[in-house]
C-alpha cells in the first residue's frame, strides 16, 4: 500500500490567522535541459544536488543511496538518526558562513529512529531560527502505511512521505514533486510547514477566517 500526502489529503490547513510564509533562497532550482523528441521532456541535472539520508538501518541506507547515484545526485550525506543529523545540520549551516560551502537541498529521513527520530528531526528543522534549515524540503519514510503514521509527518511539515520498500521509480516522483510542485509555506499558532492541502474542494459553511485572500502574499519554496 502505497499512501501518500495526496491519498490523504482533507482540505487541510484551513487555519485562522493563516499566513504564508516567506521561503528560504539558499537552495537553487536544477539546471533544466530540455531535450527535442516526439515529445518534448525535460531532464534535470542534479549533479550539484546535496540530500542528505537519515536511516538507522544500514542496508536501507545502502539500498537508498544507491539509487540516488543512479538517479544523478552528486552528494549525498548519510545520517543513522535523528540526533546525528540535526549536528550535522547545525555544523552545516554555520559552515555557509564560507562561500564555498553548499547547504543541504533535500532531507529524506526515516520517521522511526531510536537515536532521535525523524518527527524530531522534523520538529526541530521546522522551528529553526535560521532560513537556510527550516525551509528545506523534507521527505518522509516509513515500513508504517497507516494513514495516521502519513497525517502526522504531513502535520509536523514533511513536504513528501514514501512507503517502503522504497524503489527507484517512487524515490524519483517523490523527489521530482518537489521540485516541480513547490508549495508555499504556511505559518499558523500551531503550525509551520509546506502548505498541507494538495487539492482545491469547495469549502461548505461559512468561512471565518480573518484575512482576506488579497492580503496574503505567497512567496514559494525552491529546491
Amino acid at each position: 500500500m502505497d499512501l501518500d500526502f495526496d491519498e490523504i489529503d482533507e482540505n487541510k490547513g484551513k487555519d485562522k490567522g493563516e499566513e504564508a510564509e516567506k521561503p528560504s533562497p539558499s537552495p537553487s532550482l536544477p539546471d533544466k535541459k530540455t531535450e527535442k523528441t516526439e515529445k518534448a521532456d525535460t531532464t534535470y541535472s542534479l549533479k550539484n544536488f546535496t540530500i542528505l539520508l537519515v536511516d538507522d538501518y544500514e542496508f536501507m541506507r545502502n539500498i537508498i543511496t544507491s539509487m540516488l547515484r543512479a538517479l544523478g545526485i552528486g552528494n549525498i550525506l548519510v545520517c543513522s538518526s535523528g540526533k546525528e543529523a540535526i549536528n550535522l545540520l547545525t555544523i552545516t549551516e554555520a559552515s555557509q558562513r564560507n562561500a564555498a560551502v553548499k547547504g543541504i537541498d533535500l532531507i529524506i529521513a526515516d520517521w522511526l529512529m531510536p537515536d532521535g527520530s525523524g518527527q524530531d528531526l522534523i520538529k526541530w528543522v521546522r522551528n529553526h531560527k535560521s532560513d537556510k534549515i527550516h525551509f528545506t524540503p523534507i521527505m518522509m519514510i516509513s515500513a508504517y502505511a497507516s494513514k495516521k503514521t502519513i497525517i502526522a509527518a504531513r502535520d509536523f511539515g514533511a513536504n513528501e512521505s514514501m512507503v517502503k520498500p522504497v524503489s527507484g521509480k517512487k524515490l524519483s516522483k517523490h523527489i521530482l514533486s518537489i521540485i516541480d510542485n513547490p508549495r508555499p509555506f504556511v505559518k499558523t499558532p500551531d503550525f509551520f510547514g509546506p502548505d498541507r492541502r494538495r487539492k482545491e474542494k469547495p469549502f461548505l459553511g461559512e468561512d471565518k477566517r480573518t484575512m482576506n485572500t488579497d492580503d496574503i502574499e505567497a512567496h514559494h519554496e525552491r529546491v
